[in-house]
């Protein structure tokens, strides 16, 4: 057999063994988040393009924690534990259904699809599965008073407790997000099992900008990831300085009509003086003869 033989006999079967093996994931779906105490559903599709499969296995920060391999007996098996609760019922060798899920379920998961012997092809996908512990209730304004005057300084806080991760919070003054040198960030505050506080101040001097239609919107927004949102607004009343209320008041004051006496001209209190004393001093020149 020549040397040339040989060769092209070895480039056909590498050529028919690479195109008739191969593993191809279709859709791997690992949910980016999920929320403490609800159930998480992970996907792992595949085409083995002419391989057979040897294994599925699923990992959670290096650990393996499901294996299926079609010729073992059982064909499935389960690591359960440490935030791991693998429903074996509703779960198949594409899909896995975790169970109330827990902060501990968070970490770094990987699927992996292996071929038989003998290449034993492998493809594998990883993504970041973060639980969330959702705040109990929306944030809480604090701090605030139901009428402002200009000039007067706004202190208020917003606070989203007991999240994890803590809520992000930003603040808006009639509608529009707040600067943020008018912003005041306070350090997050640790609660027991990992749960934290976030408090995020508004700072600034209420001018007649501020009051629209008299009124001063404050609104408070708490968001987690992509699946929390909650938003608390106080309106509150503006008032006007009272040196301008006092000023108002003398200008009108001064501009009111005195009712107009056509026997008095404009001095008529001066004239009613006069004519006052006038008949004083008759009255008592009668009473003298």
């Amino acid at each position: 057999m020549s040397c040339s033989y040989v060769f092209l006999l070895l480039v056909l079967v590498t050529s028919g063994i690479q195109k008739s093996t191969g593993i191809r994931l279709l859709n791997v779906d690992i949910p980016p988040h999920a929320i403490r105490g609800q159930n998480a559903r992970l996907t792992c599709k595949y085409d083995l393009e002419g391989d057979a499969l040897y294994s599925i296995k699923w990992y959670r920060n290096g650990h393996e924690f499901y294996r299926y391999i079609p010729s073992d007996h059982p064909q499935t098996t389960i690591f359960n534990g440490n935030g791991i609760n693998v429903d074996k019922i509703q779960s198949s060798e594409e899909e896995l259904l975790l169970r109330s899920v827990d902060l501990d379920t968070t970490g770094l998961y990987r699927c992996e699809i292996s071929g038989e012997a003998p290449l034993f092809q492998t493809a594998s996908r990883e993504a970041v599965l973060a639980v969330v512990d959702l705040p109990d209730e929306g944030p809480i304004i604090s701090g605030g008073f139901p009428r402002y005057h200009i000039g007067d300084k706004v202190e208020v806080n917003c606070t989203s407790k007991r999240s994890k991760p803590a809520a992000k919070l930003k603040w808006y003054i009639n509608g529009e997000q707040a600067d943020q040198n008018v912003v005041k960030n306070y350090e997050h505050i640790q609660e027991d099992r990992g749960l934290e506080t976030s408090t995020l101040g508004l700072r600034f001097k209420v001018r007649d900008k501020h009051f629209k239609n008299g009124d001063l919107k404050l609104k408070c927004t708490a968001v987690i990831a992509t699946i929390y949102w909650k938003s608390n607004e106080e309106s509150v009343q503006g008032v006007r300085p009272q040196s301008a209320l006092v000023s108002e008041s003398r200008s009108s004051r001064n501009s009111a009509s005195t009712p107009f006496d056509p026997l008095l001209p404009a001095n008529g209190s001066a004239l009613r003086a006069g004519i006052l004393t006038s008949f004083l001093v008759l009255l008592i020149s009668t009473l003298i003869m």
